[in-house]
């Protein structure tokens, strides 16, 4: 039973790697910094393979149109909202008693920076998966397509979680770091003591895209990523192929800036896949080389990035369950705590989920909810669509 003060909210993610609708149910009291949370109950609705081939198909920015487009923003609309249904079901707790869902959407296609377009210079990002059918089925207020209003204010629109992560875990005695590693890879750095603006984030490369991408490829569709690092740890570092990923120039450019699967796409991949060919190196090995790359891409946004010496960095997401990739960070960054969310009794795979449910609340409450150190914005704005 909530206490009066207590509210019952519903997040919903479904990330760049594309498995699945992640959802949350947590209570909630207060706003801002007084936040607290307790999470009840997580589940991922996966995506069918028929789901995930059309939604990699369609973000890839090159096919599709309006129709193809509409179509799949009522298809996921129904999606998230089955997503939430089935997780009240698990909780045993009724529909009527969410107060308020925050949803992601899905990410089809995200133009941080400036581009010429009609004589004009835009950027922007696109999700979809229409809220409206959340309305119908929990006659309860929604908030959704967050990151254009902090764009329209001349930001990128990412990373958002960020906010909710100094409300949540900054300290008076620690200098933190929060490193997510989904389909890209983000972090948050939270100096000890620190005010909203010396929050630095950015997305600091690829997560589990590129990894999942090539271990799909090479078994055929059979795998959609390498569970617990089986094919990785087979593996070695092949220092050609390191140097080759390595030559990026998003890891040496200016923060603000944030990335996504228009840049580490298909093709990426692909050049991947015939450097690794033209070169003989195996697959293991090439897998090995590219779990290795997203943990060296970590250390090199730690290195170029955080003004302070970090004492702990806090592994989050769907690469927090590769040690591969946990043990690299770990030889990689000697002098720092390298831990995971389940260390600290969290989860790892519903932070994000939770995330939009809190920039709901501060939505609902009329509290500006983006940082601007972070996106690059001009000025501190409410993010989030309201739908009743």
């Amino acid at each position: 039973m909530k206490k009066e003060s207590e509210k019952y909210a519903i997040g919903l993610m479904s990330g760049t790697s594309v498995d699945g609708i992640d959802a949350v149910l947590i209570s909630i009291e207060n706003k801002a910094i007084d936040t607290k949370y307790k999470q009840i109950g997580f589940i991922t609705l996966p995506y069918t393979k028929s789901e995930k081939d059309k939604l990699l198909k369609l973000a890839s920015g090159n096919v599709g149109g309006s129709k193809e487009l509409l179509k799949i923003n009522i298809y996921l609309g129904k999606k998230f909202s089955e997503a939430a249904i089935a997780l009240c079901k698990q909780c045993s707790i009724s529909k009527h008693e969410i107060d308020f869902i925050g949803t992601s959407g899905h990410t089809f296609y995200h133009l941080p920076t400036k581009t010429k377009y009609l004589g004009k210079e835009i950027s922007g990002t696109m999700q979809l998966g229409e809220p409206s059918f959340l309305n119908e089925e929990f006659n309860c207020p929604v908030v959704s397509d967050f990151r254009i209003r902090d764009m329209a204010a001349g930001g990128q629109g990412a990373p958002l979680v960020p906010y909710t992560e100094y409300i949540l875990f900054r300290s008076s005695t620690k200098n933190i770091a929060l490193q997510n590693i989904g389909g890209i890879a983000n972090i948050t750095i939270l100096p000890k003591n620190c005010s909203q603006n010396d929050v630095i984030a950015f997305d600091t490369g690829p997560g589990n895209m590129v990894i999942d991408n090539l271990v799909n490829i090479f078994s055929k569709g059979k795998l959609s990523y390498d569970k617990d690092a089986q094919i990785a740890k087979k593996g070695k570092l092949n220092q050609n192929l390191l140097n080759y990923l390595l030559d990026d120039d998003y890891l040496t450019q200016d923060i603000p800036k944030s990335t996504g699967r228009e840049k580490y796409s298909k093709e990426y991949v692909n050049n991947i896949i015939e450097f690794a060919t033209q070169n003989n190196i195996s697959l293991v090995d090439m897998i090995y080389t590219v779990t290795f790359f997203t943990a060296k891409t970590i250390g090199i946004g730690i290195k170029n990035f955080s003004k302070v010496d970090l004492d702990t960095i806090i592994i989050g997401g769907g690469g927090s369950h590769n040690s591969v990739i946990l043990d690299s960070l770990k030889t990689l960054l000697p002098n720092i705590e390298v831990i995971t969310f389940e260390d600290l009794g969290l989860n790892s795979d519903s932070k994000e989920a939770v995330a939009f449910a809190i920039l709901a609340n501060e939505t609902l409450n009329g509290i500006s909810n983006n940082l601007t150190t972070v996106t690059g914005a001009k000025h501190p704005v409410i993010m989030g669509k309201i739908s009743y």
